[in-house]
């Protein structure tokens, strides 16, 4: 029988060592160690789901009152630019409402000016849907709030950026609100988009039973 060298026994060592190692490696997962990953993972995907739907539902309350907003402030930007009284539009469409500019006094947005689609999760919301509004109007000095969403209408800018009671009109004296929240959700809370006399615009949020803060 061979006697084999200490360097030959240890080379035979090693590699028996690492042939052990790759059958271990090749063996994958037991089937318990692959059902608690899976326990693991189902956990974690219930905890983070909800958390996820909320910053979603979030994002869309917060977008759709940031493009109401930047639409009131176009419309007074483009009625200061031209020199005349503009009108903001509320139009309601089969997927919610249509707001723009209506530049050339016919009475409807065209396709051809700025508009947005507000709708789906993120609605205009009549006057009694969202919470109660005492945080506002105490912050506004006591000043009534006219709720203009949930219905047709319309807001008219004069050259100096002011709201008037309709084109043509004196200077109107109302704070104008416009709601937004989901009908079947009220969970998510609301938004509102504040537009004062002089044509500048606040914008506030609340949760479901409230108070109201201001955000912008």
């Amino acid at each position: 029988m061979p006697v084999l060298c200490p360097d030959e026994e240890t080379t035979l060592g090693r590699s028996a060592t690492l042939s052990g190692t790759r059958r271990s490696r090749n063996s994958g997962f037991s089937m318990v160690e692959l059902a608690v990953s899976l326990t693991v993972m189902l956990i974690l995907t219930a905890i983070a789901i909800p958390s996820l739907m909320n910053s979603f539902r979030t994002y869309q309350l917060n977008d759709a009152a940031g493009r109401l907003s930047d639409m009131l402030k176009y419309t007074r930007f483009e009625a200061v630019r031209q020199n005349k009284q503009i009108n903001f539009l509320m139009q309601p469409s089969g997927i919610g409402w249509i707001i723009g500019v209506d530049s050339n006094a016919n009475g409807t947005v065209d396709a051809a000016e700025k508009q947005q689609v507000i709708g789906s999760f993120a609605a205009l919301l009549p006057a009694g849907a969202p919470p109660n509004t005492a945080a506002i109007t105490a912050t506004l000095n006591g000043a009534t709030l006219t709720t203009l969403s949930g219905n047709p209408g319309s807001v008219t800018f004069d050259a100096r950026g002011a709201i008037r009671q309709s084109l043509g009109g004196a200077v109107s004296t109302n704070v104008d609100v416009f709601y937004l929240g989901s009908v079947t959700n009220p969970e998510y809370g609301y938004r509102a988009v504040i537009l004062l006399p002089s044509g500048a615009v606040q914008i506030w949020t609340a949760p479901m039973n409230g108070p109201w803060q201001r955000v912008g």
